[in-house]
């Protein structure tokens, strides 16, 4: 038997899809093949892992829009504030949402403490994101004076990472 779908027909079963629990669904045809696969996350596991804080809430807010193709309401968050700092000193600040990492792995050296002089270019720090590791480096000649995120921290985007002085 020959079927034929036109886009039409093609956005109405998707749209059907994505209101229904299917998780995977495949289709072929003599000239398409389509797949789709989506990890749902039911409302339950939703609250317990924000809950639990077994992963960042705007992560999983992210994902579960994204799997889910739903509106969700995010709770306000608090955003983590660096204290003020001195005005001969310059904020480096996260480029993105991730995990702030110190050294290239556990166990090995920090990429910088404070009071290194680093120079441009020099990686910083790692941010990891959606399992990437993403190398930091510094934009200036600079020493470091302040490191205000811990290892393994979650950060947002524009977070002050570090306090360097120009040199």
């Amino acid at each position: 038997m020959t079927m034929k779908l036109d886009h039409e027909d093609l956005n109405r079963l998707i749209e059907k899809i994505s209101k229904s629990d299917i998780q995977e669904f495949s289709l072929e045809g003599e000239d398409f093949k389509l797949e789709i696969k989506r990890n749902l996350f039911d409302q339950n596991q939703f609250n317990n892992l924000v809950s639990n804080n077994s992963f960042d809430k705007q992560t999983i807010a992210n994902q579960k829009s994204v799997n889910d193709n739903s509106s969700i309401v995010n709770e306000p968050q608090t955003p983590q504030v660096a204290p003020p700092g001195r005005s001969d000193l310059t904020d480096i600040t996260s480029p993105m949402v991730g995990t702030f990492y110190r050294a290239s792995a556990p166990g090995e050296e920090p990429f910088v403490e404070v009071g290194n002089i680093v120079k441009v270019g020099q990686t910083i720090c790692i941010l990891e994101a959606m399992k990437l590791m993403n190398e930091i480096e510094s934009e200036f000649n600079a020493e470091i004076v302040e490191i205000l995120v811990e290892n393994g921290t979650p950060v947002e985007f524009g977070q002050v990472l570090m306090r360097v002085k120009q040199s």
